[in-house]
């Protein structure tokens, strides 16, 4: 049923918590399971300038070792707990918007599943602040397994 499942991840809480639900599900579809970390490029966390959103757009990870970093452990965070389980984890980092960088990679590496965390924000406040997570729910074509890391889970198609 599931040969290829993504869990994006930013490394945060929410992300993470669907980490288990995703192992769970390779493990038992015996799929391969992808970590995306995605470096969105328009956040101002990192306060970039031109020149460093230019390098990271092209790939250049290697110069800027600080992001290298939180890519690393985000994606290392999924590698581990799958490897718990006796699971391998293709870990991959992109740059960009984050909700359109995972419906590319879905689009271009033939994903049947995405196990995405979720905060469980609703009303003005998800209004306010967008979420990543409702972006590939309603532009993804695909089962998208969303994850609430407060324990409750809601499967949408």
């Amino acid at each position: 049923m599931y040969d290829h499942i993504l869990v994006p991840t930013d490394g945060s809480t929410a992300a993470e918590s669907a980490v288990d639900q995703a192992v769970d599900l390779a493990s038992k579809y015996d799929a391969t399971l992808h970590a995306l970390y995605v470096i969105d490029v328009d956040a101002t966390s990192y306060s970039l300038g031109t020149e460093q959103v230019d390098r990271l757009r092209q790939g250049h990870l290697d110069e800027m070792p600080e992001v290298q970093a939180d890519a690393d452990e985000a994606t290392g965070y999924v590698a581990d707990v799958a490897a718990a389980h006796g699971l391998v984890v293709e870990e991959h980092v992109t740059a960009g918007e984050p909700a359109r960088a995972i419906r590319k990679f879905v689009e271009d590496n033939d994903i049947d599943l995405v196990v995405m965390g979720s905060h469980g924000r609703s009303g003005l406040s998800r209004v306010v602040l967008g979420s990543v997570t409702e972006k590939v729910l309603r532009r993804t074509r695909l089962p998208v397994l969303v994850v609430d890391m407060h324990g409750e889970q809601n499967a949408e198609v």
